[in-house]
């Protein structure tokens, strides 16, 4: 029955995916559109700075994540240490957290660059852009950075209820 529930939720999850990917595929389009009318309309090297702006986007949002996930399942194990954990694995669980912690801090750090890049590409497609084309653009981005959060949310949950599920199946076999 518990096998029954957690492959149903599994199966609600890919299905949420496969929605979320076509939403992701949408977007993407919206940012080709974006990206014509942006060439279009300025200098090279401003096109440029647009274009460093969306591609160190993702990648700085995908590293928070991977960062942050991470960083929960090493403090979920350290949770789960007891007086039985023997110290080779405290202490690396310890030096695993510390780790990630100072890289997390570091990718907060890019975050706030891309922050005030950000900031400075919106000053430049304001020369160029209406007012509605400048809102298009800034609900893009915000559009974007979500759809990365919810296909990374739903990566994670469906890994947790794979292992789940595997756990379970090992534990009646």
């Amino acid at each position: 029955e518990l096998m029954a529930s957690l492959q149903s939720r599994l199966q609600a999850l890919w299905e949420e995916q496969e929605l979320v990917l076509l939403e992701v595929r949408e977007c993407a389009k919206w940012g080709e559109e974006l990206q014509v009318m942006v060439r279009d309309l300025c200098k090279p090297n401003e096109f440029d700075r647009y274009m460093m702006f969306i591609g160190d986007l993702e990648k700085v949002v995908n590293l928070l994540l991977c960062l942050s996930s991470r960083l929960a399942r090493v403090q979920n194990a350290m949770s789960r240490m007891d007086g039985n954990t023997e110290a080779e694995e405290k202490q690396s669980l310890s030096e695993r957290h510390k780790l990630l912690s100072r890289q997390r801090e570091d990718a907060k750090d890019l975050k706030e660059n891309l922050d005030r890049r950000e900031r400075v590409v919106s000053g430049i497609l304001a020369k160029y852009l209406t007012e509605q084309q400048l809102q298009d653009y800034q609900h893009f981005v915000q559009v974007k950075t979500s759809l990365l959060i919810e296909q990374k949310d739903l990566e994670e949950q469906i890994k947790f209820f794979e292992e789940q599920l595997e756990n379970l199946g090992q534990s009646i076999s």
